[in-house]
Formats: structure tokens, C-alpha cells, sequence
């Protein structure tokens, strides 16, 4: 045997089975092959072992380590000649030098430089989490766990690109190949073996980031905005009276339902204070005074802050704990004092105001007490989101931040059930890691930090559309964690209410016609009447050609355009606060439906759709009632209803440099954008943001 360590050079995709003894490498190594009708490279040790033991009853030795890693060498190259785009191979020197290091304390510097130095698209490490087999060759069981972490380690000190295989046979193969066919893409793709498992182990999806790319690297097409939705165009407009009546109507029917409240509530409160963070950062307290930094600046939010700073929720217990910290508080001076109630509402050692999750902030003063946007959740879910005496709230958060809800609710919730005789159940959920997406710089590179690792950003809100299509409910009440108001429940609640009277209504007629056209009721008569309903109530008008297609066909779109899920969105007056409206949008096929779009969807270099976005009445204030089962009662599949170009491109500054992320289409944008849609006129009392910390100087955050 020629005594060469060397791997010969391949463009084959080479695996390499590494992992204690009876963990399943070889079952795999002949699965993979067979299932990619190509080669694998069996343990050469296992034939030149047992040959030993059957000749003289010798076990492996020490002398063994070299003569096992030449004959493994050669007969990996000489496999390699004759596979077709893979080969698998069933151990590999890495193994030999494992075992060389654990049963006889060394590994030969040969082995060891060539066992390093040996290259595999990928390492499967196989879990112990098999039953033990015994043969002549093989040691005792005891001891797996041990074996198995040292052979971990060993992959990990030498940075080789490995993914764990655990369970049985068949899923073991099935996972293995979904890896190895992601693998071959992502190199097709100019990705390493070290990037494809970093985004194997963040759980991001792959097909997501190939998509991802292709975004980056074509762009996204804006919308084609039509006109905006104003009242009695795409916009119903309710008196008074009617909003009752359709609460009432709601009142009357919610319990047939099962009613959950859904609130967006991830992450940290940052923007909220960023203008205090960028002023603690860029101001000295020694060398500048406050009024100097603020026309240097040209900040306007920071006086807004200090002259209201007496009539934030939180001053009180801010003031209290600056005594405690500086004795002579009251002596300072007025620009001292200033700066050291920013610096203590966002210093981690104290309040840590930005790195919280808003819900959990103080935001509403009332005369016993303080309450958190959690509190004024819970009692607005008793208030309208109840069925049977049992009320159901459902919260999306960052799992780093979920113990400070759990926290919260354990304080509040007995006594709001105790005041209202309603039950409440409280539920959870992260935004998925599958929906992150990669970053790049401008010339659509991956970005990577300093430890040279991928970077990768949340995929926006529009990723909840997962979450809530996980929920069994029959109607889901949708608002923003911010969005609270001080006192007014009873309005608050009545405009809700009023909302899911809507889509009850409209509903209980959608569902009618389906049922109708299921039991093969629907006569030529009818579809006048349908179509006209389409349009009238539902802003959905058909195709053109539709009187020219046979009876059956109609049916068949009737159905179409029918079943799908159903929101009902309130809309404010336009009265200039950033972010998305309702508007008229024509699709690429020419069809024209109403959408809730965000200025950054616009081209806003085309001179007619700047018109057009300017015309805007109506603002979003994500006030979303929801219909997401059937006229079976079974759930829709959320994620079939969402226009996939309707996503962002996101540009950050980091480190100086600007990258770039994507964000999936907006939970109530594209992720929404094939729903049935109605909008309603609703109150500006509805809409009451926190973006900024000064929003809580606003009449509807103050006490009455």
C-alpha cells in the first residue's frame, strides 16, 4: 500500500459521517448513496480489524493508527473516481484521530496534520441516541455520552463545518437529505460550508434566504396606487347609531365564537427613548450646557421632554430614586438634575427604560396607581373580546423578554378577573427565526461582524402572520402594544365591538352563498346578486370577461373570490403621522383591489403616484378585526393569502456602512393582501401610539 495522506482535489460534494462507535454512520453512508445513486466509502479499520481478531485474536493497537489511516486515504480517493456528484464516507481520518487520542494518549503528527487538513462540504456528526450494537470490534456501551461530547469537541477546536443527526433511520435520512440539497444550492449559490451552517443553526430558512438574495439583487417593484380609499370609496362611513347597532349585533352573536386579542408586542422600547440615548451619547455635561446642545443639535424633542418631564407617569418614582443616588440632588443645578433623570431612566442600573419592552413601561397615571399597556390590554380583552366569561389574549414578545410579561400579568390579571368576573387566558409566542433575513452591503455581499459571522435582522412584522396563523380562534381582535389610551374604555370598546358587528355581517352572508354553491343551490339568477354584493360590500369587482364564461365557471370563481379569509380595518383621518393608508392598487394582472400601503411601497419618484399618496384621507392605525376560519369552521392557511412582492428592502447604517435587510410583506400590508377587506371610518380616539417617550405628554395618555 503507497503510504500517502493526501486527499486528491474534487469538485464532488464530499460528506463526511463522523461520530462514536454504533451511532449509525455506516446505515447512513449506504442510505445516502443508494438515494443519490452514488458512491460511499466504507470503514476501511472495520475489515483490517476484524481480519486481526479472526488471525490471532489481537485488538487494535497503537502501530494500528497509520496503517488505518493510509488504507482510509486511499480507498476515499480511490471511491471518489468513480462517484457521481457526492460521496459519502462512513469515517474519515478526523475519526481515526479521536480514537488515537483516546485510547493511547497521542496521535501520530502525521494523522494528526493530515485528519486536519482533510476537507469535507460537511461533517454529519450522528447522535448516540441509538441502541448500542456489540460486534468483535467494537467497545462497551458505557461511556457513550463521554465519547460523544470528545468527538463534538474535536470538530469544533478544528472549526470543520458540522450539523448534528439524531432519531431514528428514517428521519435521520430525510433530514440528512433536505441538508445536503439545501448544501448544493447554497454552494450553486457561492455560499461556504461555514455560512450554510451558521444559517442551518440560526433556523432560517433557506429557500427564504435564496429568495432573499434574488430580492437584493433585482429589487422589489413598488405599487401601483390606483387612487386613495376615501369615504363612500372603499371607505364606509357609520353614524352613531349604526356603530351601535353593530355592536350590538356583535354582543348579540359573539357566543357562537371563540374570541382571542392578538398584540404585536416584540421587542425592545429603543426608539422610544432614541433621541434621549443620542443625547446622552453626544452630550458632556461639563463642557456643554443643555440649551447649548439642544440649537447645536437642533433637537426638538429634548425640551419638549424636560419642560413635560413632571407629567410623565415614571417622574415621580425617577425623582425618588435620583435622592437616594445623590444626597444633594436638591442643591444641583437645573442642568445636572436634567441630565441625571435621562441618564438614570435608561441607565441598565436603574430603570433600563429603552431595553424594556414597552409593555411593561409605566404609561398611564391614575389616582391608585400606575398601569402598563399590559393592564389597559387586559381590561380592553374583558371588555370586548370575551365569550362564555372567558377571555382570550394572545401576546407575540421577544423570548428574552417574556418572563418581565409573565411577571407583570401574575400581578394584574387575579384582579381584573376579580373585577370582572371573566377568566382570562394569556398566551405566548416568538417571532419565528425562520423569517430572519441575511444582511448585505450595497454590492449584495454578505455582511459579517467582527467575529466574522452573518448577520441577520428580524423579518419584520409582517413575520407574525405565522403566529397568528397558529391560533384557534374564530375572530381575532389585532392592536399594537402601544396603541392605549387613559380612561375611555367604554368608547374604545364600542368602536371594536362595531368592527366585529361588520364582519359578522358580512360573514354570515359570504358564508351563506358558500354553503349555497356546496350544495349546488346557486342558480343564474343568484349571480347578479352575488356579484353585486362583490362589489358593493366587498370592493371586489370581476373580471371583465366574467358574463362570457359559462355558468359552471362563475360558480367557480364566485367561490374563488369568496373564500378567504376576512378583515375588517378601522381608518383614522390623515392627520400626518408617518406610516401606511388605504388606498386603491392595481396588481400585475391588471385587478384592482383596496390595500393598506406604506409610503416606503411607493415610487415616489413617479410625479402621479406622489399625487396619489398625498391625496390620502385616511391613515392606519392597525385597529384589525379578523375572520380567519371557513364556512366549515376550519382554518384558513394564512400564509397562502399574502402577496410575496409586497416586502421591503431596508437600509441601516452600521458601523458607518450601509447594509441592507428584508422584510416580508407587512402583517397588515402584503401578508393581507389577498383577504376580503372592508374599511371603516373610526374615530381619532382609536388611535393613540406611543412612538416617542413624548407621546405620553398627549391629552390621551394623561389623567382626566
Amino acid at each position: 500500500m503507497e503510504k500517502n495522506l493526501r486527499q486528491q482535489k474534487t469538485t464532488i460534494i464530499k460528506i463526511a459521517l463522523f461520530g462514536p462507535e454504533s451511532t449509525g454512520k455506516t446505515t447512513l453512508a449506504k442510505q445516502l448513496a443508494e438515494y443519490y445513486e452514488t458512491e460511499w466509502v466504507p470503514e476501511f479499520a472495520r475489515d483490517y480489524l476484524q481480519k486481526k481478531w479472526e488471525e490471532n485474536q489481537h485488538i487494535c493497537e497503537a502501530d494500528d493508527m497509520m496503517p488505518i489511516a493510509y488504507g482510509q486515504t486511499a480507498l476515499e480517493n480511490e471511491k471518489l473516481a468513480s462517484a457521481n456528484k457526492y460521496l459519502f464516507c462512513d469515517t474519515n481520518l478526523m475519526v481515526t484521530k479521536v480514537f488515537s487520542e483516546m485510547y493511547y494518549g497521542f496521535c501520530d503528527p502525521l494523522l494528526d496534520d493530515a485528519a486536519l487538513k482533510h476537507e469535507y462540504d460537511l461533517f454529519f456528526l450522528t447522535d448516540i441516541d441509538v441502541p448500542w450494537e456489540k460486534d468483535d470490534i467494537r467497545d462497551t456501551p458505557e461511556g457513550r455520552e463521554t465519547v460523544f461530547s470528545a468527538f463534538k469537541q474535536t470538530l469544533i477546536k478544528a472549526k470543520k463545518p458540522f450539523i448534528t443527526l439524531s432519531g431514528d433511520e428514517e428521519c435521520r435520512l430525510a433530514k440528512a437529505t433536505s441538508i445536503i440539497n439545501n448544501l448544493t444550492l447554497a454552494k450553486q449559490k457561492g455560499f461556504s460550508s461555514h455560512d450554510f451552517v451558521e444559517i442551518y443553526n440560526h433556523g432560517t430558512d433557506f429557500e427564504n434566504v435564496f429568495k432573499q438574495l434574488d430580492i437584493f439583487k433585482n429589487g422589489i417593484p413598488k405599487s401601483n396606487l390606483v387612487s386613495p380609499a376615501t369615504i363612500n370609496n372603499g371607505i364606509l362611513s357609520l353614524s352613531e347609531t349604526e356603530f351601535q347597532e353593530k355592536a350590538s349585533f356583535y354582543d348579540s352573536q359573539k357566543s357562537k365564537f371563540k374570541l382571542k386579542k392578538f398584540v404585536p408586542a416584540s421587542g425592545a422600547a429603543s426608539r422610544m427613548f432614541k433621541f434621549l440615548t443620542a443625547f446622552l451619547n453626544d452630550f458632556d455635561i461639563d463642557k456643554e450646557t443643555i440649551n447649548a446642545y439642544i440649537n447645536r443639535t437642533k433637537d426638538r424633542e429634548l425640551p419638549i421632554f424636560i419642560v413635560g418631564m413632571e407629567k410623565f407617569p415614571f417622574f415621580k418614582e425617577v425623582d425618588k430614586k435620583l435622592r437616594e443616588i445623590y444626597p444633594d440632588f436638591e442643591s444641583l443645578e437645573r442642568d445636572y438634575k436634567n441630565y441625571y433623570f435621562i441618564k438614570t431612566v435608561l441607565s441598565p442600573e436603574y430603570f433600563d427604560f429603552a431595553n424594556k419592552p414597552k409593555a411593561v413601561l409605566p404609561f398611564h397615571e391614575y389616582k391608585t396607581h400606575i398601569a402598563i399597556p399590559i393592564e389597559e390590554h387586559l381590561n380592553e380583552c374583558v371588555h370586548y373580546a370575551t365569550s362564555g366569561e372567558i377571555s382570550n389574549l394572545h401576546f407575540t414578545v421577544s423570548e428574552a423578554h417574556q418572563n418581565l410579561f409573565e411577571e407583570s400579568i401574575s400581578l394584574l390579571k387575579q384582579k381584573i378577573e376579580n373585577e370582572s368576573d371573566i377568566q382570562i387566558n394569556v398566551s405566548y409566542s416568538y417571532q419565528n427565526k425562520t423569517t430572519d433575513s441575511v444582511t448585505v452591503d450595497l454590492k449584495n455581499k454578505l455582511v459579517r461582524d467582527k467575529n466574522n459571522k452573518l448577520v441577520f435582522r428580524p423579518g419584520g412584522h409582517g413575520a407574525l402572520i405565522d403566529n397568528l396563523n397558529q391560533l384557534d380562534a374564530d375572530i381575532i381582535f389585532v392592536k399594537n402594544i402601544d396603541n392605549v389610551i387613559q380612561n375611555h374604555i367604554d368608547e374604545i370598546t364600542l368602536y371594536k365591538k362595531a368592527l366585529a358587528g361588520v364582519l359578522l355581517k358580512v360573514q354570515e352572508k359570504v358564508f351563506g352563498y358558500l354553503k349555497a354553491i356546496e350544495n349546488k343551490e346557486i342558480q343564474k339568477d343568484k349571480i347578479a346578486e352575488i356579484a353585486s354584493f362583490l362589489k358593493e360590500k366587498l370592493n371586489t369587482n370581476l373580471s371583465s370577461d366574467f358574463d362570457k364564461i359559462t355558468l359552471e365557471n362563475q360558480i367557480e370563481k364566485i367561490k374563488e373570490l369568496l373564500d378567504k379569509p376576512i378583515r375588517v380595518c378601522g381608518m383614522v383621518k390623515n392627520e400626518g403621522e408617518p406610516g401606511g393608508g388605504p388606498f386603491w392598487v392595481m396588481n400585475d394582472e391588471g385587478i384592482t383591489s383596496l390595500q393598506i400601503v406604506e409610503t416606503s411601497q411607493v415610487d415616489l419618484s413617479n410625479t402621479k403616484q406622489q399625487e396619489i399618496l398625498a391625496e390620502a384621507t385616511h391613515f392606519n392605525p392597525v385597529d384589525l378585526v379578523c375572520g380567519i376560519k371557513n364556512y366549515k369552521g376550519e382554518r384558513f392557511d394564512l400564509q397562502k393569502f399574502v402577496d410575496e412582492k409586497a416586502g421591503f428592502i431596508v437600509e441601516k447604517s452600521v458601523g458607518g456602512k450601509i447594509v441592507k435587510s428584508y422584510e416580508l410583506p407587512g402583517l397588515w400590508n402584503g401578508s393581507m393582501a389577498n383577504w376580503l377587506t372592508i374599511f371603516v371610518a373610526v374615530p381619532l380616539i382609536t388611535f393613540n401610539p406611543v412612538k416617542t417617550v413624548n407621546d405620553l405628554l398627549k391629552a390621551a395618555h394623561q389623567p382626566q
